[in-house]
């Protein structure tokens, strides 16, 4: 018995849905179908991809695991393949997943999806945002075929490229005393309330940071969210240090914010491309790195920049 893309497609569905009534309604077939494409794919390939439980539906093996991160680049590949034999001689076409870090998203990914889809109209490029770690393991089993991401706590077996380089940044309410001596020492800053950016890895990066100069911050407030550090900072609630700036320098709720330059020295924050150093990229992650490098080589361009070149 051979091994074909449909067994592979229907596997990889039945992976994503968790029961073969959910793969059969993604697909639009009947469920003997996806379960027989299955059983065939388990036999072909001489191990047990899930264990079928009545009440509880599929729970997918280890054995299946490895399966499914070589499935899914593996169709994507063939997906390109029918979408260039389509198109020899024409424009890229087809599906392409990409991750960006939960913080980052906001300011890259509205000009990345209007960029890139001016450059590349009939790619159908989606996002999904998620933790450095979340965002690997989508790396590293094929949900993603590249991600937006810091440069912090990369895994083995992924390859990465700068994009630009940050730098963190002292977020005070406007009427702080300090906001007049920019830039802030960390060490004026000690003794105040801390508001703490709670997305890992951020938490455990700012609290290094803080603590090569010898300072234990007395955090607050902790949120994973980074409009309410601002909203929360603007109130008065406490300080908070941060990498991006976004473009209006208040919160939510109107009131004004202040971000002051650190006096210390602070390790600079690369953005980087990532993507699974096992793979062979598509064509249309090729095109996306492309992109990425032009776009972003100086960093986030809002629509107020973009509107001044």
């Amino acid at each position: 018995m051979t091994l074909s893309l449909r067994q592979l497609r229907f596997f990889v569905t039945a992976a994503e849905a968790g029961t073969i009534a959910g793969a059969a309604a993604r697909e639009h077939i009947s469920q003997s179908t996806i379960a027989l494409a299955v059983s065939e794919l388990e036999r072909t390939l001489g191990v047990q991809l899930f264990l079928r439980r009545q009440a509880k539906g599929l729970t997918i093996t280890q054995a299946g695991l490895s399966v499914l991160a070589d499935a899914r680049p593996l169709l994507a590949h063939a997906d390109e393949l029918v979408s260039s034999a389509r198109n020899l001689g024409g424009e890229l076409s087809g599906n392409l997943t990409v991750g960006c870090y939960t913080t980052l998203a906001p300011f890259l990914m509205p000009g990345v999806l209007e960029g890139f889809a001016t450059e590349h109209p009939t790619v159908r490029l989606s996002f999904t945002e998620g933790t450095q770690v979340e965002l690997q393991e989508k790396l590293l089993d094929g949900s993603c075929e590249m991600a937006l991401l810091y440069d912090l706590d990369l895994q083995p077996g992924i390859r990465q490229e700068t994009l630009y380089i940050t730098r963190p940044h002292a977020l005070l309410p406007r009427a702080h005393p300090l906001t007049g001596q920019a830039p802030v020492s960390l060490h004026d800053l000690a003794d105040e309330p801390m508001v703490m950016l709670d997305s890992p890895p951020s938490r455990h990066y700012f609290t290094e940071l803080l603590a090569s100069h010898g300072i234990r911050p007395v955090i607050r407030h902790t949120t994973s969210s980074f409009e309410t550090v601002r909203s929360l900072v603007a109130r008065g609630l406490g300080y908070s240090l941060l990498i991006q700036r976004p473009a209006s320098g208040i919160s939510h709720e109107g009131a004004p914010l202040a971000e002051c330059e650190i006096r210390e020295e602070v390790p600079d924050m690369p953005v980087l491309l990532a993507w699974p150093a096992h793979a062979s990229l598509t064509r249309r992650a090729k095109a996306f790195a492309d992109f990425c490098r032009r776009a972003l080589a100086a960093g986030p361009v809002g629509p107020a920049a973009r509107d001044r070149t």
